[in-house]
């Protein structure tokens, strides 16, 4: 290692120069894969690498620009803008313009950062051909890039890196200088730690490295790793034993209408390193499993503080989730749509596929109105009540299973109340009005 490239953190030292050296990624890499064949055919094409942070997406940008021996330049969407698209134009006319003119791939980090027009300013090159892009985002393309440009580039979906190749991480970097040995119980720690990011990983790593060197620490162990970097490392193993008791403590206080209880594990799970991402789609999986219709307004409450965290991340983010996790607990409770959405789902795998009957059918053609397609449906706007009473819906033959069944607990009660008075109707229709 030359005395210059001792000076690049350990992250850029270890980037993959070649696709036989990346570590991870293999349903895209792999023999015959989508990516792989891209890179084989001999022409660049613009395309989206979507997945979250550390997986590989400016290496395999970088790679692609380096198999099509094209010229690389960078744009941060974060700290970029007009003025860098406009020198990106010039700098790929230059290049195909030249004595020996050459591609150019302009890669764009955290593209979902641009705004529309900003976007929109590649469009023209891209189509012309004057050069390839390739946008990075750890966001979901369809909501973050606008279609015109999301039309034209193929999306490829980056996965967090397995456990398996953290490990393989964590050997290469140890074989990269005379480096200390670590204990298998601290390299578990970090990979756990790390959470598929393998940017993370390698920078802890160097911190531990750094600090064993000048402490001369032989081994890296993982009560001397936790002394270390302290209140950087999780309290509990994301993926362990620890984790998924705590999830299931705030779940459970949240269930149990215990605010208090509540808001302590949803603090002690962010002071632990979760996620508030992941908080923010498990509050609203308690608002759908345990409050459903009885609060319905208990959903929306937990999106907008997802949508809060995002606009406005961490610290500031996370009171919104305090907020909503305390609503939760406070909520009425009600799992009838959770019970009745897994006893459909249950009674669907097992049961025959029925057909719809004639009077529900669509009839968007003659033949199918000859055919009797939706003869004798009743609109039940033009009933009274708005309810076509004794009307079925049903499959023929198929008894009502009851799978929904509201409870006695807040808007519930009002559901019940309103389907025993429209089952009653039906009653009544059926009986002739008696």
């Amino acid at each position: 290692m030359t005395p210059a490239a001792s000076h690049q953190p350990l992250a850029e030292r270890l980037r993959p120069r070649t696709l036989a050296e990346v570590i991870g990624q293999q349903h895209l890499l792999g023999e015959g894969m989508a990516l792989r064949l891209a890179f084989e055919s001999g022409q660049p094409h613009s395309c989206i690498l979507w997945g979250p942070p550390g997986t590989g997406k400016t290496t395999i940008a970088r790679l692609m620009a380096s198999a099509f021996d094209a010229q690389f330049i960078s744009i941060s969407a974060v700290l970029g803008g007009v003025k860098d698209i406009r020198e990106a134009v010039e700098q790929a006319l230059a290049a195909r313009e030249g004595l020996e003119p050459r591609r150019t791939i302009v890669f764009v980090d955290e593209v979902h950062r641009f705004n529309k027009s900003q976007q929109d300013a590649f469009l023209a090159h891209v189509e012309s051909g004057l050069f390839t892009f390739i946008g990075a985002t750890t966001e979901n393309p369809s909501f973050e890039v606008n279609s015109a440009l999301l039309s034209r580039a193929a999306v490829y979906v980056l996965q967090p890196l397995a456990e398996d190749d953290l490990k393989q991480i964590i050997a290469r970097a140890l074989a990269d200088t005379a480096q200390p040995a670590i204990e298998s119980i601290a390299v578990d720690r970090l990979v756990a730690y790390a959470d598929g990011d393998a940017r993370r990983l390698l920078n802890t790593l160097e911190t531990l490295v750094v600090a064993a060197q000048q402490e001369k620490v032989g081994e890296i162990s993982d009560v001397w790793l936790l002394k270390v970097l302290g209140e950087r490392m999780r309290r509990y193993d994301k993926g362990g034993e620890q984790f998924y008791d705590t999830i299931s403590a705030l779940h459970k206080s949240v269930r149990g209408s215990d605010p208090d209880a509540a808001l302590y594990w949803l603090m002690r799970m962010l002071d632990g390193g979760a996620d508030p991402r992941y908080m923010a789609r498990r509050l609203v999986r308690m608002a759908t499993e345990d409050i459903g219709l009885a609060d319905p307004r208990a959903l929306r409450l937990a999106l907008d503080a997802a949508e809060v965290y995002e606009r406005l991340g961490s610290p500031e983010g996370e009171l919104a989730l305090a907020e909503c996790v305390v609503y939760l607990a406070v909520a009425a409770k009600s799992n009838a749509v959770y019970k009745a959405f897994n006893e459909a789902k249950a009674f669907i795998k097992k049961d025959g596929t029925r057909p719809v009957p004639m009077h529900l059918r669509n009839a968007p053609t003659k033949l199918m109105k000859q055919l009797d397609y939706g003869k004798g449906y009743r609109y039940a706007h033009d009933e009274e009540g708005g309810f076509a009473a004794g009307e079925r819906y049903l499959p023929d033959g198929m008894a009502s299973p009851g799978f929904y069944r509201p409870v006695e607990r807040g808007l519930e009660i009002r559901i019940a109340e309103k389907l025993r008075r429209l089952r009653e109707l039906d009653r009544k229709s059926e009986g002739g009005g008696a």
